[in-house]
């Protein structure tokens, strides 16, 4: 995607502590025996070639840790903080988390790719086209297990126990909604009598559990007051959600400057994504054929059937639909922050505007 310098600042902010975290956590363990087990994780995180040899690839945005660590910022982190210096030894606390978080997304990702057939990601074969499917699920089974082994280094931090028990318990939560996702998924590829009700339910489990997860534990870190907990795991949850509607209008509507973004992508995957949903609930009924037709072919998709479906989308509106629902979860996320406790402290004022510069940076999806 095209990211403004604003928002690549942000996500670049804490990205060294996470990728230093992130690597210490896989070499801990890496042994000669495992070392191509091992390799496998770190090919997959975008840290060495499929010869497993270093490379300086894009490790992607680290959203979630980054979410984690800003809310960690925005619930009580300053109170640690020495805000005379630019020291970051604060962020210490809620880096084990961090990593959890990413590893755990990471896991999906992996399994994701093999149940969707993908054999490409961030333009690299997948870890399931490399070393084949057995090994594929087997490291991303490790990946899960390793999170969780990560996640208990609070303690080590200082994190109070009861607090370390939350944090699991909303991890292991956050895991199996997101699995519960992922089956609502699958399960709609064979099917056309999805609602957008249905879906929406699907992506609030897939994409936005994690998300809320990331801003929740972060919140936990930083404090107890349940408010902010609350308001902090809305926030995630409606970003999450709305980072899925603006990859559904991408992966129809993208021009050719968005990176890794094919215009009409999803038309020609026949990915059952929002536009098509919508449309197929307010098309007529000559045009419902048409696109249950397109949907259920087994050949692939013809440039002219692609502007068929165009010329549908544009009769249902359902590119103002998917803006204008864009648009909501963008001020739901603006409505959780604005209840998030204010307090003078430069740590957290920045991590404020930071959140607040990712919803913008979605929110530009919304307008021509």
């Amino acid at each position: 995607m095209v990211i403004s310098s604003i928002v690549q600042s942000t996500l670049l902010r804490h990205q060294r502590a996470i990728d230093s975290a992130l690597r210490a956590t896989v070499d801990e363990l890496t042994t000669p025996e495992l070392a191509p087990f091992y390799g496998q994780m770190r090919y997959h995180l975008g840290w060495v070639d499929a010869q497993l040899t270093p490379t300086a690839n894009n490790p992607g945005k680290l959203l979630r840790p980054t979410l984690l660590l800003l809310a960690f910022e925005a619930a009580g982190a300053w109170e640690l903080a020495n805000t005379a210096t630019d020291d970051t030894a604060y962020l210490q606390r809620a880096l084990p988390a961090a990593v959890a978080i990413e590893l755990t997304h990471n896991f999906t990702l992996i399994h994701d790719d093999i149940e969707d057939g993908d054999a490409e990601r961030r333009h690299r074969a997948t870890l399931w086209k490399l070393w084949g499917v057995p090994q594929a699920i087997n490291t991303g089974d490790g990946m899960f297990a390793l999170a969780r082994l990560a996640l208990w280094k609070v303690v080590e931090q200082g994190v109070d126990a009861t607090i370390a028990v939350r944090l699991g318990e909303a991890l292991d939560r956050a895991s199996l909604v997101l699995a519960e996702g992922q089956y609502l998924d699958i399960s709609f590829e064979t099917r056309l009598d999805i609602f957008v009700a249905m879906y929406l339910n699907m992506i609030g489990r897939k994409t936005g559990a994690l998300m809320s997860c990331a801003a929740e534990m972060g919140a936990r870190l930083g404090t107890r007051n349940q408010e902010t907990i609350a308001r902090l795991r809305d926030f995630g949850k409606a970003m999450g959600i709305a980072f899925q509607i603006r990859d559904d209008l991408l992966g129809v509507w993208a021009t050719t400057a968005e990176l890794g973004k094919t215009p009409v992508g999803d038309i020609y995957r026949r990915k059952k994504s929002l536009p098509v949903l919508h449309a197929l609930e307010h098309a007529s009924e000559r045009d419902q054929q048409i696109l249950r037709a397109i949907y259920q072919q087994t050949t692939p998709v013809a440039p002219e059937q692609v502007a068929q479906v165009l010329a549908i989308f544009e009769r249902t509106q359902t590119k103002t639909y998917c803006r204008e629902f864009l648009a909501q979860y963008c001020r739901q996320a603006h409505n959780a922050l604005a209840g998030v406790p204010h307090h003078s402290s430069p740590v957290a004022a920045r991590a404020l505007e930071d959140m607040k510069t990712l919803v913008h940076f979605v929110e530009a999806e919304t307008r021509e």
